[in-house]
């Protein structure tokens, strides 16, 4: 599978409006090899930022993909997309399309889990002040969800150092966090 074959970060770090307004400083902040992903939610200055954004990436060795914009992507030379699940069934097309992409989905149930993308989120594992969390799937269910999915999975959602040792026996390829990286 294609998949198995792209190289993954360990970590993604999800911008967030509200809860990650200095997306640049955190961009700083991530070790060479993780992720970056911009979600720029229609905000007028997307372009801009995005630029910046590529800028600090490259020079800190970091990827950086954009949140439910391939357009987006293209323009700023971007190393991939993450897609939300609603957008989730345009994984395939985006891979065939940009090869050297690494294409990402979140997913939030079994049948989400087998959309084509190179790698999944799935949130919320853990309780979490996210105002889109449903209720924790916790890592039994996360483990399950797993061994079923057609892709690596990441996860999501009330991640901490403590809450992180849990992850260990799921078989996720890391953890993916929002506010859990604030700088």
């Amino acid at each position: 599978m294609a998949a198995a074959r792209k190289p993954l970060p360990a970590l993604l770090a999800f911008t967030d409006p509200t809860r990650t307004p200095d997306v640049e400083a955190l961009a700083r902040s991530l070790p060479r090899g993780a992720a970056l992903v911009y979600r720029a939610f229609g905000a007028p200055d997307a372009l801009a930022v995005a630029r910046r954004l590529r800028t600090v990436t490259q020079s800190g060795g970091v990827l950086l993909l954009i949140g439910a914009d391939a357009r987006l992507a293209e323009r700023v030379g971007a190393d991939g997309v993450h897609l939300p699940e609603r957008l989730a069934h345009k994984a395939p097309a985006l891979r065939q399309a940009h090869p050297r992409w690494l294409v990402t989905a979140a997913a939030h149930g079994p049948r989400s889990t087998r959309v084509g993308a190179d790698a999944l989120v799935v949130s919320a594992i853990f309780p979490s002040r996210s105002p889109s969390a449903g209720l924790p799937l916790g890592p039994v269910r996360l483990a399950i969800l797993t061994r079923g999915a057609a892709a690596p999975v990441y996860a999501l959602g009330g991640i901490n150092n403590k809450t992180a040792r849990r992850l260990l026996p799921t078989g996720v390829i890391g953890i993916a966090a929002v506010e859990g990286l604030r700088t």
